[in-house]
């Protein structure tokens, strides 16, 4: 099955990458996307941060995110090369058009319903309002149980 969805593939590499690495690394994904027959939508480069949390020596890494049309095989050939490489601090891929097909269809749906949908107040008159239970020993002091 060779179905064609979209991918966020976003990967974080070592520090000490220097931007002709990167810049490699991106060329090696591009070639590897247009071998498997797919496509690189888009690529942002979020630059040098600050890590949540130290990974082995380093406390910040070089973020890049790429959008990829394509199959799960290419997919797969991705993280296999990337799981190699020794820049390659970590990755995650998540597959994202199933968010944008119901985003589509609820957009779709409020527009044919006659436009956004306004948040109202519950109607008062059909709920009862249920007190809490007083455990014992919870009562207030001076007053006793009966």
């Amino acid at each position: 099955m060779n179905k064609t969805r979209q991918y966020e593939l976003v990967y974080l590499l070592s520090p000490e990458t220097g931007e002709n690495a990167v810049k490699d690394l991106h060329a090696q994904i591009e070639a590897t996307v247009a071998r498997y027959g797919g496509e690189l939508a888009r690529t942002d480069d979020w630059g040098r941060r600050k890590l949540a949390y130290a990974i082995g020596p380093h406390k910040e890494g070089v973020y890049v995110l790429d959008l990829i049309n394509g199959s799960g095989e290419l997919m797969k050939e991705l993280e296999r090369r990337l799981r190699v490489n020794e820049q390659v601090l970590r990755y995650l891929v998540v597959r994202v058009d199933e968010e944008l097909r119901a985003a589509q269809r609820a957009r779709a749906r409020r527009k044919a319903d006659g436009g956004p949908r306004v948040a109202r107040a519950p109607s008062g008159g059909d709920e009862t309002v249920e007190e809490p239970a007083v455990e014992p020993g919870d009562e207030e002091p001076g007053e006793t149980e009966a």
